[in-house]
């Protein structure tokens, strides 16, 4: 009895074992902070890092485009397709560690001249179950349960991604259509000084060179609205894809700086610890899990495999005795598989643990990368409303010289190559002013993807 006992209690040890290296998180290989300094908006202290992206966006009309974006993009729904996919796997491999029962029911009928012989048969039972002593099953599991959860955080970076894209897009599509009517205004701006300059020349109070001068910006006005046209449409197709339909005209921005007035700024907080937060970097620890739990599993590998098999079951010659006390058996086969020369097991546990080395690589590559993302994001925050507002400037600055250069020009004042270099001046001046404001919504747009903290 105390023999039985020993062996059972022994049998409870092993079971416990587990070959996998203890995890460890590698420490981070950035600085502690977040950087600071001239170049950066300072932050404030105790401040929550990221926003969810409902906080994110408050235009109505963006909302709706970015919702139906999440419902219908096939990029994400890639993305959960292949959750699902990692979950039913999981699930298979998880039904290893437990026995498969299986009923049978037989009957088998014969006859010989007179002779007949029927013979009935019920069997309750389970086949080929690993006894786990040494991890092995163990760790196949947890190894396919964080390659699940990988899988789940990828589909998180790419929902994130797609909000991101999807609002930049949308702004995108704003500073286009602003690019498209400042060029129209231009060209006609210039077409009314063009006409104005043919009369003078007539009149013979200008020369065939202030005609070809103001021709110029005619020109260059009129094929900045061709590319800006198809600028425009280019810009819906894009959005069309990210959302996986046609939006609307009604949805679509009706300003620029409206975009902007519907785009919150996003808290970055102080330290560097909101990285360890992002999908991308939890999808490779994740990933770095599953390949320490392969190492144990390769290892156990290398350790006896034992399996049993086992039935009990009834068996009779007559149906009506089939569940009687006399019909009663029972089987038992257990067997053991040890590796002892040659074969794959040594070469499995190399390679589980170089994809170990690659894995540990690939997570601290995600770190510095989303370090250097969120740091390239606040230092360009940290600047991106300074010139926005000396743009603005810019922009009086330059309306006011044109348009004294242009009344100068009228009086006779002043020749025409000035109100054209003034013209050419606003118009350059406009157009960057645009640029300045796609930069700072995208900026906004960029923190909330690159910190990745939306829930």
């Amino acid at each position: 009895m105390m023999r039985a006992f020993l062996s059972a209690a022994s049998l409870l040890v092993l079971a416990g074992c587990n070959m996998a290296p203890n995890y460890v998180r590698p420490a981070m290989p950035v600085p502690a902070n977040l950087p600071s300094g001239v170049a950066y908006a300072p932050v404030q202290a105790g401040a929550k890092a990221g926003l969810p992206w409902t906080q994110l966006v408050s235009d109505t009309r963006l909302h709706t485009v970015i919702e139906r974006a999440l419902a219908n993009n096939r990029d994400l729904r890639v993305a959960i397709a292949n959750i699902q996919s990692a979950r039913a796997q999981y699930k298979v491999q998880r039904a290893a560690q437990l026995p498969t029962l299986t009923a049978d029911a037989a009957a088998s009928f014969s006859r010989q001249n007179d002779n007949r012989q029927n013979s009935y048969s019920a069997d309750l039972g389970f086949s080929a179950f690993e006894i786990d002593l040494f991890g092995r099953v163990r760790n196949l599991t947890q190894s396919a349960l964080e390659t699940y959860l990988a899988t789940e955080e990828g589909a998180r970076s790419t929902r994130i991604t797609l909000i991101a894209e999807t609002a930049t897009a949308y702004a995108t599509l704003a500073a286009d259509q602003e690019l498209l009517a400042l060029s129209r205004e231009t060209q006609a701006s210039a077409q009314r000084t063009l006409d104005l300059t043919r009369s003078l020349n007539v009149a013979g109070l200008a020369g065939k060179l202030d005609v070809h001068q103001a021709e110029t910006i005619v020109e260059q006005a009129a094929s900045d609205v061709a590319a800006n046209i198809t600028q425009v449409a280019q810009d819906r197709n894009a959005l069309d894809l990210l959302v996986g339909a046609p939006v609307e005209d009604a949805l679509l921005p009706q300003s620029l700086d409206g975009v902007i007035a519907g785009i919150a700024k996003v808290p970055a907080g102080l330290t560097s610890d909101i990285l360890l937060q992002r999908p991308d970097v939890l999808q490779a620890e994740h990933q770095l899990k599953a390949a320490n739990a392969d190492i144990g599993a390769a290892r156990a590998a290398m350790f006896p495999t034992i399996s049993l098999t086992s039935a009990i079951g009834v068996a009779s010659s007559a149906l009506s005795s089939l569940f009687t006390g006399s019909g009663f058996a029972w089987s038992a086969s257990p067997s053991a598989r040890l590796p002892i020369f040659g074969g794959p097991n040594r070469g499995n546990l190399d390679y589980s643990k170089a994809q170990r080395d690659l894995y540990v690589a690939q997570y601290e590559k995600a770190v510095q990368t989303a370090f250097q993302e969120v740091a390239d994001g606040l230092a360009r925050a940290g600047t991106i409303d300074a010139q926005q507002a000396a743009q603005r400037r810019l922009v009086m600055a330059s309306q006011r010289a044109y348009d004294l250069a242009d009344q100068r020009y009228r009086s006779g004042i002043d020749t025409f190559l000035t109100a054209l270099t003034s013209q050419r001046a606003l118009y350059g001046a406009r157009q960057s002013a645009i640029a300045t404001d796609l930069a700072l919504v995208s900026n906004r747009v960029l923190l909330y993807r690159v910190i990745g903290a939306d829930q």
